[in-house]
């Protein structure tokens, strides 16, 4: 039984006995850094139905719980917070109940809840991933693995952007200019090949306005009439009317894409369950406003345009049909998100991994999905992330001046491996092990600097900071694990064996380190309930720090007595197998020598 269920029963006893009045529930919180002790109660609370001096009270209460909880040594109280110090025996049982639990703080599958479907990625298939599309990855990957660690079922999914005037643009303009370029044929991976010629297109249509502007066109017209976008619009048109030689080109353009897409998603370490493609779904949702229309979700206007009326929940009329029958971005994801969950009967609720300018979209989306009737779309869920930025400043994809999401893995590695050179630390280490390393190290990086942030929060992603084996980073976090293993190798002596046998007392380091440790199967929870990764993040960023404090200041190998030895080897190791399991949850890789 959790202490604070222990200590809620016995302080209920005490209100009972003492005052003979019920009290329901019981507030905790951590012990405040300059008090003595290792959980606090707030008396405050209890003042609604006992009167009297809060000092008393607590004092009162104190003297019960010390007397009648075995796991209680001692309480102190300060202005109205009952500070509780727990035995060292209770440190001791709760520690070997840590140790013997496998994949501690992880819950085994929930077979009677309702899976979830994560949503990330989702790219255009015009342009190589970049920056902004790695925090979303790293976000919907994470969420998705620490809802798994919650005990839920997850499908990992992505809608790819795989149609469009923006896809038709890379295509014209490498029909005019490509010369029947390829992959193969360049050497440059498929996305970027593609890419390029979406640049290209967007240099020559600016041109073209120039030269219409010089003309004597006004900048609007000229715009609208260029002719290169008259020549892609025609080529949408085609290609949504089933034109061979146009589908043709899309299917082999976009396959040069997903081949480029597939290196780097298994590059940044993450993977799907289910792929949707725009090009299946654009016109799903059609059928659903018609049902709405007839059940009065929806409205006509006098245009022949159909539109859902928010204004009674703070927001505009949302169009979903235009008038002349074609769907809009919302009818698609009206659709999709009905198909997917007739495609997995088993989901009760999916995750958007989408930036916050869509924030409005999302809360129009979800009001009409529950107008509609959908019980699931309760449990649908934006997460909401700010964009990334580098000191350089703006992105903009048809200028090429995005930060390309391979360059900036490749430039991770390079990072890592110039500063772990200077550093010197890696003697007997062959040339394919560094390697490997320098990759960890670099990917580690990145990663950790990125999910550490709460998601809403707007990000200046520096790379070289992000390196730094000191501070809250994931090469600090990545080498303490290291250091750990070290220990392990050197340990001589059986690590399955009971350690606290006979008298062991505890140091102050180990206490608060046994504190932090307990902690992490609530984290873990709270991580799911807020889609959060950045509590796993900094988590284990208070754990590291409470480790090398330990490390400090007590020794381990070198203990004075075989127990101390023992347990403080075991509990080096279950540490390392929590900042492991943390990382895992965030897709961060940790080595075992560093």
């Amino acid at each position: 039984m959790p202490i604070q269920e222990t200590l809620t029963s016995a302080i209920q006893k005490a209100f009972e006995s003492s005052y003979n009045v019920v009290i329901e529930s019981v507030e905790f919180q951590a012990t405040r850094k300059d008090f003595i002790g290792d959980i606090t109660v707030v008396v405050f609370p209890f003042l609604r139905v006992v009167k009297g001096n809060p000092f008393e009270i607590a004092t009162k209460l104190g003297d019960y719980i010390k007397e009648h909880v075995t796991e209680v040594a001692d309480f102190n109280v300060v202005k109205g917070f009952l500070n509780i110090e727990l035995s060292t025996t209770y440190f001791l049982n709760q520690f070997s109940t840590i140790y013997q639990t496998e994949n501690f703080g992880i819950t085994r599958l929930k077979a009677d809840e309702k899976a979830v479907m994560v949503e990330y990625s989702s790219p255009n298939t015009n342009k190589p991933l970049h920056l902004g599309h790695i925090r979303n990855n790293l976000l919907g990957y994470a969420v998705a693995e620490i809802l798994k660690a919650s005990g839920k079922k997850v499908y990992k999914t992505q809608i790819i952007n795989d149609r469009g005037i923006h896809i038709c643009k890379s295509m014209l303009a490498w029909q005019k200019w490509g010369k029947g370029e390829t992959p193969e044929s360049t050497g440059l991976k498929g996305d970027k090949l593609v890419g390029n010629y979406y640049v290209k297109f967007d240099q020559e249509y600016k041109k073209e306005i120039e030269s219409l502007i010089a003309d004597g066109v006004a900048e609007e017209t000229a715009k609208k009439q260029a002719p290169i976008l008259l020549e892609a619009q025609e080529m949408l048109r085609k290609w949504e009317s089933g034109d061979e030689e146009i589908v043709d080109l899309w299917k082999t353009m976009n396959g040069w894409v997903y081949k480029g897409f597939d290196i780097t998603y298994k590059d940044l370490g993450v993977d799907f369950d289910t792929l949707y493609y725009e090009s299946d779904t654009y016109l799903l949702g059609k059928e659903f406003v018609t049902e709405g229309l007839k059940s009065g979700v929806f409205f006509k206007k006098d245009d022949g345009s159909v539109w859902c009326d928010l204004t009674d929940e703070g927001l505009d009329e949302k169009i979903v049909l235009r008038a002349d029958g074609t769907a809009v971005y919302m009818t698609q994801d009206i659709g999709t998100a009905i198909q997917r969950i007739k495609d997995h009967p088993d989901v009760g609720g999916l995750v958007y991994t989408v930036g916050n300018e869509q924030d409005y979209h999302f809360k129009v989306l979800f009001l009409i999905l529950k107008k509609l009737g959908f019980d699931w779309a309760k449990n649908l869920y934006h997460l909401s992330y700010g964009m990334v930025d580098l000191p350089s400043g703006k992105m903009k994809s048809r200028e090429g001046t995005v930060v390309d999401a391979d360059d900036l893995l490749i430039n991770m590695t390079n990072t890592a491996r110039e500063i772990s050179e200077e550093l010197g630390k890696l003697e007997g280490y062959t040339d394919e092990e560094k390697e490997a390393l320098y990759k960890t190290i670099g990917l580690g990086a990145l990663k950790y600097f990125i999910l550490k942030v709460d998601p809403k929060k707007r990000i200046l992603f520096d790379p070289a900071a992000s390196i730094d084996f000191q501070g809250n980073t994931g090469p600090f976090i990545q080498y303490t694990y290291a250091r750990i293993q070290s220990i392990l190798r050197k340990a001589d002596f059986d690590l399955s064996m009971v350690a606290n046998e006979g008298e062991l007392s505890l140091h102050e380091k180990e206490r608060n380190l046994l504190k932090q440790l307990s902690l992490f199967p609530e984290v873990v929870k709270q991580a799911s309930d807020n889609y959060s990764p950045a509590l796993i993040a900094n988590y284990s960023y208070d754990l590291v720090k409470e480790y090398n404090s330990f490390y400090q200041s007590v020794p381990i190998l070198g203990a004075e007595n075989k127990q101390e030895k023992v347990f403080r080897t075991q509990l080096s190791k279950k540490v390392a197998e929590v900042i492991k399991s943390a990382f895992g949850l965030l897709g961060i890789a940790v080595p075992e020598r560093m």
